[in-house]
């Protein structure tokens, strides 16, 4: 949307580096990019302060950082679970913790945590996925009770199958087995995840906060 700014937080920089040339491209928008770990708190500290030093604000934040390490528990290492949990949960609390100031100051703030079904439902071979999607989960609700007296809103969104590269590489019956279990009868594109977490930011959205909100079209549990 017009005159939006936004700040494309990573480790990959050729990925942000390609994002931000196609929002360039389609949207009138002003973009920074860091490339850091978002596991890393003094890096992530030292983005926020720049990005505030160069636009004064952080409306909203959304915390998108996530891997995976899959195996059944018996084989999950401990290399395999901190790094999993380093990403997905620790990454989120830092975020969140490191707006959170600036947010009360202005009064006014959006945190949306993108979330999984996984973490309400459980998932074999996914035990530290599953359990960083939990805490996920249990910030959002906890920051929503802390910060909502500020004016500050706190979601998670909570994607099933969606059409990405992870998706794309499972076997073709896998597939259709996964289908059926989904009412919709489909996997879910990326824009859809996208159009949740933008009404979220929108002021038509100011009375949610606390929320879990599945985006799975109909899968069964």
């Amino acid at each position: 949307s017009k005159g939006m700014k936004i700040a494309l937080l990573g480790r990959d920089i050729e990925k942000l580096e390609l994002q931000k040339s196609r929002l360039m491209k389609d949207y009138n928008v002003d973009i920074l990019i860091f490339n850091l770990d978002v596991s890393d708190s003094e890096s992530y500290r030292e983005c926020i302060e720049n990005i505030l030093d160069t636009w004064g604000v952080i409306d909203v934040l959304v915390n998108n950082a996530g891997l995976t390490r899959d195996n059944v528990i018996m084989r999950i290492s401990d290399e395999d679970w901190e790094t999993v949990i380093d990403t997905n949960l620790k990454g989120a609390f830092l975020g969140c913790k490191l707006v959170s100031k600036p947010m009360i100051k202005q009064r006014n703030g959006k945190i949306i945590n993108i979330s999984s079904v996984v973490g309400q439902m459980g998932n074999k071979g996914q035990a530290n996925y599953v359990a960083s999607k939990a805490g996920v989960d249990g910030i959002t609700k906890t920051l929503s009770k802390e910060l909502g007296s500020r004016g500050i809103t706190v979601n998670s969104i909570a994607p099933g199958y969606i059409e990405t590269s992870m998706t794309e590489s499972l076997p073709d019956k896998a597939k259709s087995e996964l289908k059926d279990k989904i009412s919709l009868n489909r996997f879910g594109k990326p824009h859809e995840v996208a159009s949740l977490a933008y009404f979220l930011i929108t002021d038509e959205a100011s009375y949610i906060t606390g929320q879990i909100i599945n985006l799975d079209g109909g899968m069964q549990t």
